[in-house]
């Protein structure tokens, strides 16, 4: 006998992939295809439409790092705050930057895989070989502002998945701003990707804060859903909750 699963499991806001989530091939393929481009994503519409689902449900948690943004940030504590999802202590440094911040002081150990071997290094080991040796501590001081200091502290860590910005629409409009000139830096300078998820119907909303990055960001818009697509979601969701809805509501 087939699961029953509650109305509240199936239908409105969960904090796990809808049980019911339905393919929808303007969006999810879109998704899939972008993840194997070398750009960087956006995924924007109105709220409850599916942007996070998305991401979780083509993408493994090993393979990505998630910021979640708060209305209160500039730019030095949104970087910031990655380098922390990669693992950094980050500590406010005395030292004053070129660009005006106050630096900040990134310490870390980070498994390696040396000379192809997958030999494993903790923190503050050494490891030394007839073909050269590594360590894996780390410890840098950084200006939080300078993109170039990120990325050397990313490379550092030796990171090798995406970077998810979930809620960057509540980010300051001056923060959003500078990302947006920062963006381009990553593409130019580096392998990073950013995942940027955000509430705003504009489709070219980072291309308006920096023409730069024309062709260097692709867009999914999430409000995207055809009659049979939302068909298909109601349809499934029937069957899990083991219940017909009347043809002309599900028309309506």
């Amino acid at each position: 006998m087939a699961k029953t699963y509650k109305t509240s499991e199936v239908f409105g806001i969960s904090r796990e992939i809808p049980l019911n989530y339905a393919y929808r091939k303007s969006v999810d393929t879109e998704m899939v295809n972008s993840l194997a481009r070398d750009k960087h994503l956006v995924i924007y519409g109105s709220s409850k439409q599916g942007k996070t689902s998305l991401r979780k449900n083509h993408l493994d948690p090993s393979e990505y790092v998630v910021v979640t943004c708060l209305n209160t940030w500039n730019l030095p504590q949104l970087m910031s705050s990655v380098l922390k999802q990669l693992g950094y202590t980050v500590e406010q440094s005395t030292t004053i930057a070129t660009s005006g911040e106050a630096k900040i002081t990134a310490k870390g150990g980070f498994k390696a895989r040396l000379f192809g071997n997958g030999v494993d290094a903790e923190v503050g080991t050494e490891l030394t070989g007839a073909r050269g040796k590594e360590v894996t501590e780390v410890a840098l001081e950084l200006d939080p502002a300078d993109v170039n200091d990120i990325i050397t502290a990313l490379e550092r860590a030796k990171f090798t998945g995406w970077i998810v910005l979930e809620d960057f629409h509540y980010l300051p409009d001056e923060t959003q701003k500078r990302f947006a000139v920062a963006l381009k830096a990553f593409h130019e300078s580096s392998k990073y990707t950013f995942i940027i998820i955000g509430v705003w119907l504009q489709e070219n909303r980072l291309v308006q804060y920096n023409g730069d990055l024309t062709g260097r960001v692709t867009t999914i818009n999430a409000d995207k859903w055809s009659s049979a697509e939302l068909l298909d979601a109601i349809h499934q969701g029937e069957q899990l909750i083991n219940v017909e809805f009347d043809d002309n509501f599900k028309i309506h």
